[in-house]
């Protein structure tokens, strides 16, 4: 689909999509800001008076209790000095709410911190390269380490867990403020205490940050011994987010392998932690009959769901198409996976992805800002995403780290698999 007829983005939900997750040293969504920073006043005073409850249903609810604690703490704290700050309880008090519900993707930020989230998002800025989150046990995990970036050749993996940033322990850490102590100017170093593999113990990595380019797309054509080859049979496309420019990206890559004859397609999500819904909606159409059920998005209100569906143009709907995952595929990449998965349009290699199916919109505050999980996906098939991954049709170890250089055995079986599905 030709990225002039896609549907305009909704800016202040773009956040969700893209994840889970937390991208170090990285412009998360492009054009974002400017939607963003409409809204976001800062004022010098706080007055805090009472509390209005505008919820007709929620009458029964007294804040009798959270103000006895407030009187409390006013008269009784040992440190005067730290309950004279208004401003910091009531942000305290606003950011326990929020975490009361126990969700790591829904976060509030303070004035200071909306600023730094701003930032983070309408530019280029020092750091390692790598997405981080939280495991389904709340620890501080490595998503994806982004292709030739300080991350990936300190030797960080997708799955790594991070024991201690410097020497500040993680236990308990949201990625949010991970964030905030792994970046950091450009030749700074920052070290990152780690665990691989439980057996191996933890193991130290020393990283220097660096301005991160966000890499989108690669082509090749190949032979069959995987070697490229541009008088080779097999397309394989790296597609490494699904930001801004990833639709009109694949296009191109999508015209190349129709134009130059390609008798099947790889198509590799490995380290892929999403980006725009709208990005995966538009690739999937490519591959699915037009108005094909590309995923569904549910909402508390059930009048707001909505299934996306393929705007085509399909034009590789006939071609056999493998797809390589890996722990590090989250969200978007999850969706694209899924709905080819579900449709029987590709055979899905690697291991199960990350499990990351929920939206989340960013709300400017006239004090800060929240983020708030609103959705969740569904595949085709009518699959949760969110916790629960997108599962291979076959899976594969992980390559040993003996493996000589340059050797993919995932490739490797991929481009076997496709030269099955061709005869």
């Amino acid at each position: 689909m030709s990225p002039k007829t896609q549907k305009p983005i909704n800016f202040k939900r773009v956040w969700g999509v893209v994840g889970v997750i937390v991208i170090i040293g990285i412009a998360l969504v492009f054009g974002y800001s400017q939607g963003l920073s409409q809204g976001i006043k800062t004022t010098k005073n706080i007055s805090v008076q009472g509390v209005i409850n505008p919820q007709k249903n929620e009458s029964s609810v007294s804040f009798d209790q959270f103000w006895d604690v407030w009187g409390l703490l006013k008269t009784k704290y040992v440190s005067k000095e730290k309950t004279d700050d208004n401003q910091k309880l009531l942000f305290g008090a606003i950011e326990g709410l929020v975490n009361s519900l126990n969700d790591p993707y829904t976060t509030f930020f303070p004035p200071q911190e909306a600023k730094s989230f701003s930032d983070e998002i309408s530019g280029q800025f020092g750091g390692i390269g790598a997405e981080i989150g939280l495991d389904k046990q709340s620890r501080l995990i490595v998503i994806a380490p982004l292709e030739n970036t300080p991350a990936q050749r300190a030797g960080l993996k997708a799955g790594d867990r991070i024991v201690k940033i410097d020497d500040l322990d993680t236990t308990g850490l949201s990625s949010e403020e991970a964030v905030k102590h792994i970046r950091g100017e450009r030749g700074t170093k920052v070290t990152l205490i780690i665990i691989h593999d439980e057996k191996e113990g933890e193991k130290k990595i020393e990283i220097t940050r660096d301005i991160i380019q966000v890499p989108t797309l690669k082509f090749k054509l190949l032979n069959t011994e995987g070697k490229e080859d541009m008088r080779g049979s097999i397309a394989y496309i790296k597609l490494d987010n699904f930001y801004e420019k990833a639709p009109s990206l694949f296009q191109q890559a999508a015209i190349k392998t129709i134009l130059l004859n390609a008798k099947g397609i790889v198509l590799d999500l490995r380290n892929n932690p999403g980006g725009y819904l709208d990005g995966a909606q538009a690739i999937a159409g490519w591959f699915l009959p037009k108005d094909a059920l590309v995923v569904t998005e549910e909402f508390q209100d059930p009048t707001l769901s909505q299934k996306l569906l393929s705007p085509g143009p399909s034009t590789l709907e006939n071609l056999p198409v493998v797809v390589i995952i890996n722990k590090g595929s989250a969200s978007a990449s999850e969706i694209l996976a899924g709905a080819l998965q579900d449709h029987k349009k590709a055979t899905l290699l690697g291991e199960k992805s990350f499990g990351k199916g929920t939206v989340q919109e960013v709300i400017p505050l006239k004090e800060g800002m929240v983020k708030i999980t609103i959705a969740h996906w569904l595949t085709p098939n009518g699959n949760l995403i969110d916790k629960n991954g997108i599962n291979p049709d076959k899976e594969l170890a992980e390559p040993a780290t003996s493996t000589p250089e340059g050797a993919d055995p995932w490739m490797t079986e991929a481009i076997k698999t496709l030269q099955e599905k061709i005869k």
